[in-house]
């Protein structure tokens, strides 16, 4: 284990979201992790009745602070390994031909704080998601437009966010490999709106992107810059953070697709503390979502008794919307006394949600089953 694991005291620059940062035996969430989570904030599960997230319930994952940003005044450029470097303004895009798609966004941490030994960082549960209408322009259309030229491999996706990640000052980047970039099945967006209104200041505004079907780490907010280069991007948050390791010298998979997760809303009314449900005797309708990055979700199921056996919910996919949360249904006859319900989702490429939580050192991907602790009362 490396890290300072102490709770109080100030942490060093970068200490606390280090993406190799493990907690120490008896070390308790600090103050600096609820600072972050004070900051940031995930979806009331409730509000997972909604096809589309209010954009004030969505989650929210904000690096380093949002910046001022001025519409009026906001160019996003595009070039490196281009014929024609582009340098577009907000309402030059908005008069090109608009698409809007249903995007369902995840944070990779999703489940960090679930995770034992706990990775120090943004502390998730299960609430880092949400579902939204996005509007913008085809990054495939802007980069056809724009001409990759001869050697081009990667385009690099800056934002106006910048800050300091284990003492290296940085803009927020990332990257996509071209080919994913430039077609445009993969549905890659410009987008300037959000559920018919211009992109809120936390999520972006004037312009992010979108990439369905991965962790939300990819989808740059405050897009400013678009860069083509002819060897993959090396900087921190493709290279450093974002990766699945188990130890802290390995270099690590990249984190990347979404695993399948799915998620219930809360039955009955809540323990205002410990968030434990109640119930009455009788039957109690269970709904929720359920989405994955790989394909489909096509099964999701429901245990009453301990996970010793599970039941088929309904589920109610929307093909032309192949990137955002399906719902899924079905009902439980409560009996007086203490039950846990455990939900999990199926894509049709055959990923399961695991019963165990797969552990890596950052927290990524952990999409560990769903489990509810349901108090009946007569």
């Amino acid at each position: 284990m490396d890290g300072t694991a102490g709770t109080g005291g100030t942490p060093r620059v970068g200490e606390v979201s280090a993406p190799g940062r493990v907690a120490g035996p008896d070390e308790g969430i600090g103050t600096a992790e609820l600072a972050l989570a004070a900051r940031n904030h995930g979806l009331p599960l409730e509000a997972l009745r909604y096809d589309t997230t209010p954009p004030g319930l969505h989650y929210v994952l904000v690096h380093y602070d949002i910046p001022a940003a001025d519409a009026g005044d906001w160019r996003l450029t595009v070039g490196g390994l281009v014929r024609r470097p582009l340098g577009l303004g907000v309402a030059e895009l908005r008069a090109r031909p608009a698409v809007t798609h249903r995007v369902t966004l995840e944070c990779a941490g999703n489940g960090r704080a679930r995770l034992s030994p706990r990775p120090v960082s943004q502390p998730w549960l299960v609430e880092a998601v949400g579902t939204a209408d996005w509007t913008g322009v085809p990054l495939a259309a802007l980069l056809a437009e724009a001409g990759p030229a001869d050697g081009a491999v990667e385009a690099v996706f800056t934002g106006a966010d910048h800050g300091v990640e284990r003492g290296t000052e940085q803009d927020y980047r990332r990257s996509l490999p071209l080919p994913h970039a430039a077609d445009p099945d993969r549905g890659v967006l410009v987008a300037y709106a959000m559920n018919g209104a211009p992109l809120p200041p936390q999520h972006g505004h004037p312009l992010r992107l979108v990439v369905p079907g991965w962790y939300g780490m990819a989808s740059v907010k405050w897009l400013r810059d678009v860069t083509l280069t002819a060897t993959p991007f090396t900087g921190f948050q493709q290279a450093v953070a974002y990766r699945y390791r188990q130890g802290p010298d390995e270099p690590g998979a990249p984190v990347d697709v979404i695993a399948p997760r799915a998620l219930m809303i809360p039955p009955g009314f809540p323990d205002f503390m410990s968030r434990t449900r109640v119930v009455h005797p009788g039957p109690v309708p269970l709904a929720g979502r359920a989405w994955s990055g790989h394909a489909p979700v096509t099964r999701v199921e429901l245990s009453t008794d301990g996970e010793r056996s599970w039941t088929d919910a309904e589920v109610t996919a929307d093909p032309e919307r192949p990137w955002a949360w399906a719902g899924w249904r079905t009902s439980w006859t409560a009996a007086p006394g203490a039950h846990l319900l455990t939900v999990r989702a199926t894509d049709a490429a055959g990923h399961t949600q695991p019963l165990t939580a797969p552990w890596n050192r950052g927290g990524f991907g952990n999409n560990l089953v769903q489990r509810v602790e349901v108090l009946c009362v007569t």
